[in-house]
Order: structure tokens, then C-alpha cells, then sequence
């Protein structure tokens, strides 16, 4: 990946190596860590000013760049581009029910890393789309502290038992399920819009199955949507966000930031 990528204003730039695998990482704010891991196609400014929110609000901020060109705009085009790129790339497979992409195992240990650095009880990450399953993944991993999943697209809905796949392994999904049972302040927060194709209602109803009362699906209207955006209301903390007070998705938003200090600011 190149090195000359641009840095988003107010972020600092360096390089994150882990199991062969080295990424860019803009890193912003103090306090305890969240990793965001961001959507298709890229490290959007929604995505950008989704990342200033978190920072502002208490928070070390560690974003990876996993595909995409940092600041560009979303577009069609762009998307569709990065989408297929992600389908052929070794990291990812987006068509993997019951198995993770392994660049989870590189997240996994920026999780551990950034809590190193920043210490407190662990850290917590969101995924969104393509990535938003990432999340259950890296609860694994006990220093993630709070897994938040929005509008988790994998694997790609393409069939019944594709729409009810989680993108884990039975033996970690386990895993996650007993530090759940074990930790009743754990939960799995999922979001989505609930219309959403690329995130069918079937996927929050096996997290409910497996996750009982430790999973928190936020389910919005799609009329709750930035009509401004393009494209069916999918991404709910950034691109179809309306940062306005007594908003569903500013609700969201304010939900998943108070879970992160729920979870983060102790100890």
C-alpha cells in the first residue's frame, strides 16, 4: 500500500505491522483506545468526521487503512470498485458463513497494541458494513472490551443461510458467547437500518438466538436516513447519519459513545 497516502487533518500517521501484515494507521484524541474500522470503499469524510466524534468525546482513536483512498468521497463507481477489489483479496472472504477474514488476526493484535499503549480495562471497536462483523471477531481477544457491529454485511446475503451467517467460527463464536456470560456488562451492540438488504433482519435475529440478552440490535426506520446521501439507508453512523438531537440515528450514535464509556472509562 502506498506510503504517500494522505493524513486527515488533526490525525497523526504511522505504520501498524502484525503477522506479515502492515497497514497505515491515523491515530487522534487521548483516552482510552477504540479501533474503527472502517466501510467500503474507504476512510470516507463520513467515516473521518465519525472518527473526530469519537476523539472529541474522551477517546484514543486507532483507524486502520484496510482498501480505499484516505478523504476520497463515496461514489458508485468508487465503491463498486473497492467492493471487488475486497472480494479477490486474501484478507477478506466475504462469502465465509461460519469463518472469519483473516485480517482480523492483524486487528486482534491492534486491539492488544492499543491497549498496551493506553492502558484502562481494554478497548473498544466498531466495524460497519463489509467490516462490521470484524468486531465480533476481535471479542476474542479479551482486551476488546465493547464490540459494536454496524450494518454487518458478511458474509453477502446472497442466500437464507447466508443472511443468518455471523462471519465467525463456532469455536470463537463460543469463546465470545462465555466472556458474555461470564461478564454480564458485555454486550454485542449490533446496528442497522431495517430495511436494509445488505444487512437482512435475519442476521440480528441469530445474534439474538446465540447472544440472549447480551445483544443490543438497534434497529432504525429507513425514513430515519440522511435523504441527502445516495442509496438505500444503510450506514448509520456515518454516511446516513443526521447529527441532530432527537434523531434515530444521532440516538444510535449517542448510544454507542455512551457503551464505550461504559465499558472503557473504569479501572
Amino acid at each position: 500500500m502506498s506510503t504517500t497516502i494522505a493524513t486527515p487533518t488533526g490525525f497523526a500517521r504511522s505504520d501498524f505491522s502484525a503477522n506479515g501484515v502492515t497497514r497505515p494507521l491515523f491515530t487522534r484524541g487521548d483516552g482510552p483506545g477504540v479501533v474503527i474500522i472502517h466501510e467500503v470503499p474507504g476512510i470516507t469524510p463520513q467515516v473521518i468526521a465519525f472518527a473526530n466524534r469519537v476523539a472529541d468525546d474522551g477517546f484514543f482513536v486507532a483507524l486502520p487503512v484496510l482498501f480505499g483512498v484516505p478523504g476520497k468521497p463515496f461514489g458508485w463507481g468508487y465503491n463498486t470498485s473497492q467492493i471487488a477489489a475486497a472480494c479477490v483479496r486474501k484478507e477478506f472472504h466475504v462469502l465465509a458463513s461460519d469463518r472469519s477474514s483473516p485480517i482480523t488476526t492483524f486487528l486482534r493484535a491492534l486491539c492488544r497494541d492499543v491497549h498496551k499503549q493506553r492502558g484502562g480495562p481494554g478497548v473498544g471497536a466498531i466495524g460497519m458494513c463489509l467490516t462490521g462483523n470484524f468486531a465480533l471477531s476481535l471479542a476474542v481477544d479479551e482486551s476488546l472490551m465493547a464490540p459494536v457491529l454496524s450494518q454487518p454485511s458478511l458474509p453477502f446475503p446472497f442466500s437464507p443461510s447466508l443472511r443468518r451467517g455471523l462471519h465467525i467460527s463456532p469455536d470463537d463464536l463460543a469463546i465470545v458467547k462465555r466472556r458474555c456470560a461470564a461478564d454480564p456488562g458485555l454486550k454485542v451492540i449490533g446496528l442497522r437500518f431495517a430495511g436494509d438488504p445488505m444487512c437482512p433482519r435475519s442476521r440480528f435475529d441469530r445474534l439474538r438466538e446465540e447472544f440472549g440478552d447480551s445483544f443490543e440490535g438497534i434497529e432504525l426506520p429507513d425514513a430515519s436516513a440522511n435523504p441527502n446521501m445516495p442509496g438505500p439507508a444503510h450506514s448509520v453512523v456515518t454516511n446516513h447519519l443526521i447529527d441532530e438531537e432527537g434523531e434515530p440515528t444521532r440516538a444510535a450514535l449517542d448510544r454507542v459513545l455512551s457503551y464505550f464509556h461504559e465499558r472503557l472509562d473504569g479501572g
